[in-house]
């Protein structure tokens, strides 16, 4: 970040703070007045002992500190459907600095029953265009890139390198074998999910670990249970938050992570079973 008048700072500060909160008025004069994006104001506020307003929810559990490691973050979410678009949307709430959103499709009119970015507007729309809309209305100090493709061996390479954590929201099973691969080739830790019907499932995959292998030994068929069950609104908003609690737990290095094993979801009899694998 380019170098500042120190004094000129300090008398901003001074005048438009409410005890160490920066409200986004006053961060949109900060922008203006010396000149910055959204992004790096949010990085000198907090670098200066400040927090942007939005995040004061967070403060009890989440220190400036790690408030600024969560911007400084970079987190790749491959598929921006059901799973996707509540992860997506959760992680610019918690203020994730970059996100990479990875689609090849368009919304359809099926997926408008529970799809958080699915609305009779979007229908024909990138799946990943509609996420950059939505963040830039969210948290404007989270940098979108969106690449309306899908993740494989000829381009995983390059569309995954440099991410700290990759988010699997796939919805077959021979994409999420493959991105599997590319995350342990390139030492990234993985977050799966998967849904259907009343049941889901959420893991992180350490670089190495056989997990998917050990889910899918033999896929007979590319899509998952969400073919047998359907895919109501509320599994995916279930699994993608728990998916974007692992993936916070990842960045700021802290709590249990499912890292031994798959954590089974049954919102039918609200049962959850820890399944090592």
């Amino acid at each position: 970040m380019k170098g500042f008048d120190r004094e000129k700072l300090k008398v901003f500060f001074a005048g438009h703070t409410d005890e160490d909160l920066v409200s986004w008025p006053n961060e949109v004069k900060l922008m203006d007045q010396f000149g910055l994006t959204c992004s790096e104001a949010d990085e000198l506020i907090m670098t200066s002992g400040f927090l942007p307003a939005r995040y004061q929810r967070n403060r009890q559990m989440i220190t400036t500190e790690q408030q600024l490691k969560l911007l400084r973050s970079q987190v790749a979410v491959i598929g921006c459907g059901g799973l996707g678009g509540y992860v997506i949307e959760e992680l610019a709430r918690l203020g994730v600095g970059r996100l990479r959103v990875i689609d090849p499709d368009v919304f359809t009119e099926h997926n408008l029953n529970r799809q958080l970015f699915a609305t009779m507007n979007n229908l024909g729309t990138s799946k990943v265009v509609a996420a950059l809309k939505r963040v830039q209305q969210i948290n404007p100090a989270v940098c979108v890139d969106p690449r309306q493709v899908a993740v494989g061996s000829d381009n995983g390479i390059d569309l995954l390198t440099g991410m700290d954590v990759v988010v699997d929201a796939i919805d077959n099973i021979s994409g999420r074998l493959e991105l599997a691969q590319l995350c342990s080739r390139l030492g990234i830790s993985l977050v799966h999910g998967s849904i259907g019907g009343w049941f889901g499932q959420v893991g992180c995959i350490a670089p190495g670990q056989p997990t998917m292998q050990k889910l899918y030994p033999n896929p007979t068929a590319d899509k998952g249970i969400e073919t047998t069950f359907g895919t109501p609104s509320f599994t995916p908003a279930v699994v993608g938050s728990m998916q974007s609690a692992q993936v916070c737990k990842i960045l700021l290095g802290q709590g249990w992570r499912l890292d031994e094993g798959i954590l089974a979801v049954d919102l039918l009899q609200m049962q959850f079973d820890n399944m090592p694998m």
